[in-house]
């Protein structure tokens, strides 16, 4: 059985790590390249960085950052923000980067997910998917949560995964910063509808979050911000815990 993975999300904003709720209302969580470090030794298994301004302003992620996080740690890190050309990947594999993250590019051009994955193969293409619950049912949204799209949900990620993705960062934007829990039945379904590795994001608040997001959800990863950037749940703590109730981690 493949062990669950437990990953802090960094979202950058002019060289920061932001949090805010809902998408919005953000504030300063400290400089990127320490807490990853800080991360990485406090024993998360991957890193999540996504430039949450780059596609708003029309800019590439920073590389530079990208470079510093490669020299600090030695965990698998994702970066994504910005990123819409087979260039843009290969520079930020070039600067260390292990996968890549692609939202609205993805949306906009599907033909780029194959292209990407076909050139640096699946492994290392990750779509990630901002989703807003309607009416009971769910609906894609682009740039930072701020464009609103017909496409549904599950038939976003049924396409995305035939395109090549190889994995699928589903962020629920109704539980985004509030500390509720998961958007577990929409997790659990997502993970039923495609045979690629989801990672849950949004609405972390509690260790029993995180235990409900691996057993109801049934999610191979979940990703949190906030409650890792205060101090609110130490990973060790998290992953004794997970491991008490009978889900595989790595301690």
């Amino acid at each position: 059985m493949l062990a669950k993975r437990i990953i802090p999300c960094l979202d950058i904003k002019n060289g920061r790590t932001v949090k805010g709720v809902n998408f919005v209302n953000l504030i300063d969580a400290g400089d990127p390249v320490e807490l990853a470090k800080q991360y990485a030794i406090e024993g998360a298994d991957e890193l999540v960085f996504l430039d949450i301004s780059a596609t708003l302003e029309g800019r590439a992620t920073t590389l530079e950052m990208v470079l510093r996080v490669a020299e600090q740690v030695n965990i698998p890190f994702t970066v994504g923000g910005g990123i819409s050309s087979v260039e843009d990947v290969d520079a930020l594999l070039k600067h260390g980067a292990d996968k890549i993250s692609i939202n609205s590019s993805a949306v906009k051009h599907p033909d780029l997910i194959n292209e990407l994955s076909n050139k640096f193969g699946s492994q290392c293409i990750v779509v990630a998917i901002d989703a807003k619950q309607i009416d009971n049912d769910w609906f894609v949204h682009l740039a930072g949560g701020t464009i609103p799209t017909e496409i549904r949900l599950f038939d976003w990620a049924k396409e995305v995964e035939q395109r090549g993705a190889g994995e699928i960062l589903f962020t629920s934007m109704n539980h985004d910063g509030t500390k509720n829990g998961f958007a577990n039945e929409a997790l659990s379904k997502l993970s039923n509808t495609v045979n690629i590795p989801i990672i849950a994001s949004g609405g972390a608040g509690t260790k029993q979050h995180f235990v409900d997001v691996f057993t109801e959800g049934k999610t191979d990863a979940a990703l949190a911000a906030s409650v890792f950037h205060f101090g609110e749940i130490p990973i060790k703590e998290l992953k004794e815990e997970l491991r008490n109730n009978n889900i595989e981690v790595r301690l």
